[in-house]
């Protein structure tokens, strides 16, 4: 495990380089936040202290919000894909048949190292706007509740890596992959509860054919967890399938390495 740590100490210091363009890419997705905040509250506005939509207040919506953001900086994957199709185009995968090193755990190592250097540059804005908001910011109930918020978050990540990882696998078979690289972040924008609470659709497709799918467990779930949108035994059914799905993704990326291994192929020095 050593030459592991010895590449999330690499990875930090790559992405230390790049400080400045985490810290304006969080302050640039300010922007979409603040006019989403807006939004909710002309919502809200005229219709009393104890207003509800889908259930949500407006201090439990302008919560979920702020929640998501963090959430997302957390566990969103940023490049990634896009580096590991290169690689895989490029050839420069064959230095990890030769060496007692596994490509996935490499990728995962540098995906943990990004999420670090990350959260560090984009801590102190994201606190600011809490304390700038926190008059309609609800802090966790209890602290088992927290716990179990923490742990959806770390599923939420390797789910987010694992699937990412396995997209960018494509690039075995296909030589661009941009278009279902943009099609998935389109499903995961919306279907994961990142552009709007899911308590807002029809319960037939919300409890229905949207639990079917990965999507809300890899951003709605942790939001829900935290403002104790679900408890009991939705709460234990809700983990136990975002385990599932990462299990289920790990498999996925596993096997799609080991079939498109087979097909490539890389020339030259």
């Amino acid at each position: 495990m050593r030459k592991y740590w010895q590449v999330i100490g690499i990875g930090v210091q790559n992405h230390l380089t790049y400080r400045f363009n985490f810290l304006a890419r969080t302050l640039f997705d300010f922007i979409p936040l603040t006019a989403l905040l807006l939004l909710w509250r002309t919502i809200y506005a005229g219709k009393g202290a104890d207003a509800t939509v889908a259930t949500f207040t407006l201090a439990q919506m302008t919560t979920y919000y702020l929640v998501v953001a963090v959430v997302d900086v957390l566990t969103a994957v940023n490049d990634d894909d896009w580096q590991i199709a290169a690689d895989i185009k490029d050839g420069n995968i064959s230095q990890f048949l030769l060496k007692p090193i596994d490509y996935l755990w490499f990728r995962l190592c540098l995906f943990l190292a990004g999420r670090a250097v990350y959260l560090t540059v984009a801590a102190l804005p994201i606190a600011a706007v809490i304390l700038l908001l926190h008059q309609y910011f609800i802090l966790p109930a209890s602290f088992g509740g927290f716990l179990l918020f923490l742990l959806s978050v770390a599923l939420t990540a390797l789910l987010q890596f694992f699937l990412s990882y396995t997209m960018a696998m494509l690039a075995f078979w296909l030589m661009e992959i941009s278009t279902f690289v943009f099609i998935l972040y389109a499903l995961e924008y919306i279907a994961s509860g990142h552009m709007f609470p899911l308590d807002i659709l029809p319960d037939p497709v919300r409890f229905g054919l949207m639990n079917l799918t990965p999507f809300p467990y890899q951003l709605y779930l942790p939001v829900a967890i935290y403002l104790e949108k679900i408890s009991g035994r939705e709460l234990v059914t809700g983990l136990l399938m975002q385990a599932a799905w990462v299990l289920v993704s790990y498999l996925l990326a596993r096997l799609a390495w080991r079939r498109g291994i087979k097909k490539y192929a890389a020339a030259g020095g």
